[in-house]
């Protein structure tokens, strides 16, 4: 199973399979060490991170210097979930809930 970049979706191509934190997308030139490549990111959680020992990232979209990054493996990108594309229209959600 690959990995897939947050923002555009595609197939990223990585190298000893680690993600150093200069690493960027060959498609839309996006950094790939960030919180919404990792496999621990969680929007539910506490700090949007699923590990307890990382330190708090404001910018989840931007490189950083997490110790606990570890890229997510299979298909998420920009469609799955966590993603930017991935907050649902909540009237949207209301709706086809009473629809019948």
């Amino acid at each position: 199973m690959g990995s897939f970049c947050y923002k555009c979706s595609a197939e990223l191509q990585l190298s000893g399979g680690k993600v150093a934190r200069g690493d960027s997308c060959d498609s839309c030139r996006s950094d790939m060490h960030v919180c919404l490549n990792c496999k621990h990111f969680d929007r539910s959680a506490y700090n949007e991170c699923r590990e307890p020992q990382a330190e708090r990232v404001l910018d989840k979209d931007r490189a950083n210097f997490c110790d606990y990054f570890s890229i997510l493996e299979g298909a998420r990108g920009a469609a799955g979930k966590g993603g930017p594309a991935a907050k649902k229209d909540p009237l949207k959600a209301l709706d086809d809930l009473f629809k019948r």
